[in-house]
């Protein structure tokens, strides 16, 4: 599949990839992508992101097995956002939670557990 030329990414390269469940619409997490990165994506079905922190590519599910198979690919009206929306295995946050958002803040200013773990990460990584 061809990339759309009036992509906007970043100073890096970079634009945030909201990773989305395609049956029930949860926000299971957001990362950022590359050119490359979306490339990769759009050939083989499975979610590939760019990594600020280690400078690398890296496969959703790579290590975890929690693999996001692609369903389908949205820009925002700017062309500098994309939503992937993805059937989920296992669970999306690297802390064991399908979704990494997780905490909900409630009205004190702190944060609440409002997710429930799928895995134990000290099991899978």
């Amino acid at each position: 599949m061809k990339i759309p030329e009036k992509l906007k990414y970043d100073e890096h390269g970079l634009m945030p990839a909201i990773i989305q469940d395609y049956r029930t619409k949860e926000v299971l997490m957001v990362a950022y992508m590359n050119e490359e990165a979306l490339k990769r994506t759009l050939e083989t079905k499975k979610t590939y992101f760019w990594s600020r922190s280690r400078q690398k590519y890296w496969l959703k599910g790579e290590s975890s097995g929690h693999i996001q198979t692609v369903k389908g690919v949205y820009f925002d009206c700017d062309n500098d956002t994309v939503l992937i929306t993805v059937s989920q295995k296992g669970g999306a946050c690297h802390e064991g939670y399908r979704s990494c958002f997780f905490k909900k803040l409630n009205d004190k200013g702190e944060f609440i557990i409002a997710g429930k773990k799928v895995f134990d990460p000290k099991k899978v990584y």
